[in-house]
């Protein structure tokens, strides 16, 4: 072997290498498990694709290889962010479809997004250039390199076993084969029977009936606990950026609300705001108003689409262009076009009040309804439907 003192700097090098090697063949077999887990995780999802849940699945598979971050050599934080925006692209889908049925949905984003935000600050703080080991902490132990030897699967344990219903029903069987055995004693039945007199009979004693009535009146208030109606929750305001998404909730009489640091690849989700005007400079992916009352919305640019839903007296104010406006469960929305969005799809369903007002001059603007009502006739081969005149 040759001494270390003579051995050339190619030689140097090989042993760097040769170490590495072997700490990330530790490395490796420490994250085995996980990765064997994350890939568990994304063939659950391939194979439940015609499940009801098949975004919530979507998100947690695409997001899942964050915790692979430890084994990313420069910034795993920008990698632990960008598998959070991929998951951003399906839980926008969930907010979207059971905002209005179940707000559990809504709650379970939230708190499944803030796992990834909470995991990119800790990195942020301790190995923002990699995963840094300790010193002076404990080795893992060569348990964790070697697979557990096979041996025989254990049976299966018996089946649990109930006493209180084995011994219902071995009380219910007794008590049918007595009663069974009282009405074979034909006319014998009624010798047990007591003879009551007028005086303990209610119907001929009102003073029965009513002390009777006494202990046998109960209300539902005493049966059920937690009937005491819960206090609404109050909700703090929301503005800032999670991710791609600009969250703008729970605002009330907020009329300087401002957006201006945009990217067109963010979306800006406005729910549960009352009485507020937000203004959005830039250009953005999309905007949906979600669950808001007495809104007040100017824009510039929007790539993709704007979505008012399961809202009411709405007001949009287009600056620049937006290809596709949708309007679904809405009472009350105006829309004040740009010449530069007259070329706007405008779809609606399950709305009312809503009306269109395009450019005529400066700051001048004519007003036109949407129709509400719609006509509909068979014409020999198919069905037609037209917009009809609201009279009056």
């Amino acid at each position: 072997m040759i001494p270390w003192n003579k051995r050339g700097p190619w030689m140097l090098i090989q042993d760097q290498m040769a170490l590495s090697f072997m700490q990330f063949n530790k490395l490796a077999d420490l994250l085995r498990p996980i990765s064997e887990h994350i890939e568990e995780i994304q063939n659950f999802r391939e194979k439940n694709r015609s499940s009801h849940l098949f975004n919530h699945l979507s998100a947690v598979s695409e997001s899942i290889p964050a915790l692979g971050w430890v084994a990313v050599s420069q910034k795993p934080g920008p990698y632990v962010k960008e598998l959070n925006d991929a998951a951003m692209f399906y839980t926008n889908r969930v907010l979207k479809d059971y905002k209005d049925i179940d707000p559990c949905h809504a709650e379970w984003v939230h708190s499944y997004l803030s796992i990834w935000t909470e995991l990119q600050a800790f990195i942020k703080q301790h190995h923002t250039t990699g995963l840094v080991w300790s010193k002076t902490g404990p080795i893992a132990p060569p348990s964790l390199f070697t697979a557990p030897s096979a041996g025989p699967c254990p049976p299966p344990p018996p089946p649990p076993v109930f006493p209180d219903e084995q011994t219902k029903g071995d009380n219910s069987v007794a008590q049918r084969s007595a009663l069974f055995a009282q009405l074979n004693q034909g006319e014998a039945v009624t010798k047990g029977l007591k003879h009551v007199s007028d005086e303990q009979k209610t119907h001929k004693n009102p003073a029965l009936r009513s002390q009777g009535g006494v202990h046998h009146t109960s209300t539902s208030k005493d049966k059920v606990p937690g009937s005491t109606p819960t206090p609404v929750k109050k909700h703090s305001p929301i503005l800032e950026l999670e991710g791609k998404k600009w969250r703008v909730e729970h605002q009330e009489q907020a009329h300087t609300l401002l957006i201006e640091e945009t990217e067109l690849r963010q979306v800006v989700y406005v729910f549960s705001c009352t009485n507020s005007t937000l203004q959005i400079k830039g250009k953005v992916n999309s905007i949906i108003v979600d669950n808001c009352k007495k809104l007040g919305l100017v824009f510039h640019n929007v790539v993709g689409i704007l979505e008012v839903i399961n809202s009411r007296d709405i007001q949009l104010q287009v600056l620049g262009k937006v290809p596709t406006i949708s309007i679904n469960k809405t009472e009350g929305c105006h829309v004040y076009l740009s010449k530069e969005s007259l070329d706007c799809e405008i779809v609606s369903a399950k709305s009312s009040e809503m009306n269109i007002l395009v450019p005529q001059g400066d700051d001048e603007y004519k007003e036109f309804p949407v129709p509400e009502q719609f006509k509909t006739v068979w014409d020999g081969s198919k069905l037609v439907t037209e917009p009809t005149e609201i009279a009056g």
